[in-house]
Parts: structure tokens; sequence; C-alpha cells
């Protein structure tokens, strides 16, 4: 919550957890993002991780013929983590973080690519744009909806269903085994 009002932003993060509910994520925003002025060290955030998710129809519904009480959802799996925001200035933990950040989506690539493969000044100019974060957290939630309310023959067919229409919609159809 900013002065002036909820903000949603889209930022890359890395997790480091210590427990079921504590630990850190870093991360990083434009230095052009107003966030970083907007909000007090120690302001409460929240962060939203969204995992598969998609459309159930009523008709793949086997008990549809059998009774009609079905209607239209949505399946799906999300982590929302609590916390307070810090903002960091410094250059050796931006270095440090895009590092990271970098080493973990480069990995397994074959023409993989790191900071250190850019001039430089570049990369302190790139630095000296964003301005780091971390999120101590003080409580992680799953959500999860995957017609586990459904009989099996029900989530049998939404799996099926979702299987056959594709879209990396196997991923939710693992989410209403039978």
């Amino acid at each position: 919550m900013t002065p002036q009002g909820l903000s949603a932003h889209h930022l890359p993060l890395r997790a480091q957890l210590s427990g079921p509910d504590s630990g850190v994520l870093r991360g990083h925003i434009a230095r052009a993002n107003t966030l970083w002025r907007e909000l007090a060290d120690g302001t409460p955030v929240l962060a939203v991780f969204t995992g598969p998710d998609a459309y159930v129809s009523p008709a793949w519904y086997p008990s549809r013929a059998q009774h009609g009480k079905v209607v239209p959802t949505w399946n799906y799996a999300a982590v929302h983590v609590d916390g307070a925001i810090r903002f960091i200035h410094e250059a050796a933990w931006l270095r440090q973080l895009v590092t990271e950040l970098t080493d973990t989506y480069e990995e397994g690539r074959a023409d993989r690519w790191r900071v250190s493969d850019a001039p430089a000044a570049y990369i302190e100019s790139m630095l000296a744009a964003i301005v780091g974060f971390e999120v101590t957290i003080t409580r992680i939630v799953g959500k999860f909806k995957g017609s586990q309310n459904r009989p099996p023959a029900d989530r049998a067919a939404v799996a099926a269903a979702l299987r056959e229409e594709g879209r990396d919609a196997d991923e939710v159809a693992q989410l209403a085994p039978p």
C-alpha cells in the first residue's frame, strides 16, 4: 500500500527460506520506478507467486448428466508471501543479486551468458539504474483449487479434458487427480 493506494509490480525475486514462515525475498526494481521512494523501510508488502491455472468447463463433468448441478470454475495454485520491505542501494549487494539471478536463469543453457561477459563500465551503469530490496518474510500461505470438491469421476474428467486441450494444461490437470 503506497500513499497513492494499492500498487502491484512484476519483479524478479530470489527466495532464501530459513523455515516454514521465515526467510527473505530479494529483488530489484528500476530506479525510475517510484516504489522505492513511496515505501518506508519496514512497510508491509505482499508477494504473489502464481502457478498453473486454467478454466474448468462444467461440460467436462460426468455428474452433469446425472443432476445438472454444475457451474464453471477455475483451478489454480499460488503462494502468497507477507513480509516487510527494505531498499538497498549498495553496488556490491546489487551486483551479487543480479549475478545470482542471471546464473539461476542461464543455468543449463548451451550458450550461457554471465554478468562478467558485458563490459564492466556498462554493468556499473546498469547497476546504478536499479534499487535492490529485501522482504523479510513473516508468513507464507499456499492457495490451491484443483477440483478437490468434485467427485473422483469429475476430477478424472477434468484432468483428461485439460490434458486434451494442451496449453500447458497438464500442470493444472495434475491439480485434479482422480
